[in-house]
């Protein structure tokens, strides 16, 4: 399948942002979310970005004061992911500037527009930032 989760997270571990692709219940993604924020912000710059995490690999990235945390299988290639993230933190730029914190919690149907335009059901189906961000630019004019 591919990505099984994309997190959003302050550097205090509130998460801003959730959006999976499989099901797990409310207790379930609590849990889940809590142990992956614990053990990501732990880790210091000089650390890599990958985390094995039960049967998840965890792949972030941190761009200023957010954490950009996804979860795959693990047979998925961490390089592409970190792409991802940075192809996802590339569009959100270009719509409100310099994405921050508060752009995702005023924007927050918006980002998950984004997220949903480029990911279908854990895999990449959109990588053009045009193509991404057409649709949000005409909801945007009515």
């Amino acid at each position: 399948m591919g990505i099984r989760f994309v997190l959003m997270v302050n550097k205090q571990g509130q998460t801003r942002l959730a959006q999976y692709y499989e099901y797990l219940n409310l207790e379930e993604r609590r849990a889940l979310e809590g142990e992956i924020v614990r053990k990501c912000l732990a880790r210091n710059e000089q650390q890599c970005s990958f985390v094995e995490h039960r049967n998840y690999k965890v792949v972030y990235r941190r761009y200023a004061s957010l954490f950009f945390l996804v979860g795959v299988d693990n047979e998925e290639n961490e390089l592409a992911i970190l792409e991802f993230i940075h192809l996802l933190v590339e569009t959100m730029d270009r719509h409100f500037g310099n994405v921050c914190e508060l752009d995702i919690m005023f924007h927050l149907e918006k980002a998950h527009f984004m997220l949903e335009e480029m990911v279908m059901n854990g895999c990449i189906v959109e990588t053009s930032k045009s193509n991404i961000l057409a649709p949000i630019q005409l909801m945007d004019k009515a």
